[in-house]
């Protein structure tokens, strides 16, 4: 790994550049000649490569001028060397850049004025829906937006525990420019099942339905699995909406939207990733490992046995505990202004339904997917399927690493990542996150033409990424998000050099 500290004062010419690269352990160096054309003058503070030690980043700062150490504050050195990398010509050599001529991640530019959600009155209308998949599997889904028959269709995947509700804000928004649908996964929201799977013998031993002895025939082989769930919006995409779809997904729905997507890349136009949960399920899926998966004997199944029967009444009173349920989602929203009593109200409505406790059982135990979630990224990129991140940075439960981690193996993916925001930014920030999928589907539809959302100086925010404070009015208050975009030359190390950075900035601001 190679190793050079030296200061560049850039001229409007191609500068020729020694870099010294060296290994790491010992310092033995060599001598490589670059040329580095710029367009405007730079000051390029210090040219390193990545250290695979931590010791080497440590003695990298040693070999620095120390005039110019002195010169500092003590917070700056370390902010010199965290500074956002940019390849000059070799795979493991960098640039990493001073404050002038370039715009960093998270040094903020001039703040932006996007519209709010529309009024009440003026937002579209959203109709309720059921549609039957087979024979006492009965969806329900919302829909908004069906007079613009001539515009792309969107198809939003909702999370764990909740239901197309919880895109009310995108539906009512997003519906005067878009047919836009919102689907209930079976066994969640209105999805759950209208009879009892496994019904009790004899007077209700039972007040839950499915804790019964005998399945009934069209619950045989009812496992409410993301391999269901998959085959579920297979046939709703291809019977409902009747043509190519972008999804969005949230947490769990981010995971099945990707599995949809690399399993039918023929129905998907792009889809979007919000806070995408990376893994679903514990059990061996018995395609993928039949000899593995025949060790448990019970996998998401009905009628639930004996001893999962009662573990499963115990931990169902927790969960849907009223007061558990306020917890979970003071959690998952960071700004605690947002208003969520209808989605309080909806998650324990449903909650109250005789099949939940069954349906939490059955989704708890249900073996994982054919594929893994890195398996079906894998197969969008081959398939070429076009993918944009959207992430809540202050999520506790799916943080920002795992975006970032998709965005490393998918270089020219956009990146979104947003903050104050949290496990669902679509919910929490939903100005913001409506205005990113408006830019990022016209993109798409006018085959780049039209830039991607915040990206001004186009080229050069693609690679090197920007990030800058969005503003808007939200129920008579101006509110701001700060959105930093990722470009393709992104990468873990970025991020930590931003959260680091950012951390310094509130130290001070405390101290002073």
């Amino acid at each position: 790994m190679g190793l050079l500290v030296m200061d560049l004062v850039a001229l409007s010419r191609p500068i020729p550049l020694s870099v010294l690269q060296s290994n790491s352990s010992n310092l033995r160096t060599r001598r490589v000649n670059r040329k580095l054309i710029l367009s405007k003058p730079l000051r390029v503070n210090h040219l390193c490569n990545s250290c695979s030690k931590r010791s080497s980043l440590w003695r990298t700062m040693a070999l620095d001028s120390g005039k110019h150490l002195r010169a500092q504050r003590k917070y700056s050195v370390a902010l010199d060397f965290l500074r956002e990398s940019v390849s000059v010509d070799t795979p493991n050599t960098h640039i990493i850049r001073g404050d002038e001529g370039f715009r960093e991640i998270g040094v903020s530019e001039k703040a932006l004025t996007i519209p709010g959600l529309p009024d009440e009155c003026l937002g579209t209308p959203i109709a309720s829906c059921f549609w039957v998949w087979k024979p006492k599997f009965t969806v329900h889904y919302e829909k908004a937006g069906s007079e613009n028959v001539n515009s792309p269709a969107l198809l939003f995947l909702p999370g764990f525990g909740v239901g197309s509700f919880h895109f009310e804000k995108q539906l009512k928004d997003l519906g005067r420019q878009y047919r836009v649908w919102a689907v209930d996964f079976l066994g969640q929201g209105l999805s759950l099942p209208s009879e009892d799977p496994a019904p009790s013998i004899g007077a209700g031993t039972y007040s839950y339905w499915g804790f019964g002895v005998e399945t009934q025939p069209w619950a045989s082989d009812l496992v409410y699995s993301v391999d269901l769930w998959r085959d579920q919006i297979q046939t709703f995409v291809e019977e409902v909406i009747g043509e190519p779809v972008y999804v969005v997904g949230n947490s769990l729905g981010g995971f099945v939207g990707i599995y949809f997507a690399a399993c039918y890349p023929h129905l998907v136009k792009g889809i979007t990733l919000l806070n995408a949960t990376p893994f679903w399920g514990f059990l061996p899926n018995p395609k993928r490992s039949p000899t593995l998966a025949k060790l448990f004997p019970w996998a998401g199944t009905f009628p639930l046995p004996a001893n999962v029967r009662k573990f499963m009444e115990f931990v169902w009173q927790k969960v849907s505990d009223p007061e558990s349920i306020k917890n979970i989602l003071e959690q998952v929203y960071v700004d605690h202004s947002t208003k969520i009593d209808k989605v309080f109200s909806r998650i324990l409505e449903t909650t109250q339904h005789p099949a939940a406790a069954a349906s939490f059982a059955s989704i708890m135990f249900a073996p994982k997917g054919e594929l893994s979630f890195q398996e079906a990224l894998y197969r969008c990129q081959k398939n070429g399927v076009s993918i944009c991140l959207i992430y809540g940075r202050d999520d506790p439960w799916v943080r920002p690493i795992w975006g970032l981690k998709v965005k490393q193996r998918m270089p020219e993916t956009p990146y979104y990542e947003l903050s104050p925001a949290g496990h669902c930014p679509h919910d929490e920030v939903p100005e913001v996150v409506n205005y990113l999928l408006r830019g990022w589907i016209g993109s798409l539809e006018s085959r780049g033409s039209m830039a991607l959302p915040l990206l001004d100086d186009h080229e050069y925010a693609l690679q090197s990424g920007i990030s800058r404070d969005v503003e808007f009015d939200k129920e008579g208050k101006r509110k701001s998000v700060q959105v930093r975009f990722f470009g393709s030359n992104a990468s873990i190390w970025n991020q930590l050099s931003f959260y680091v950075r950012s951390w310094i900035k509130k130290l001070g601001s405390r101290l002073q």
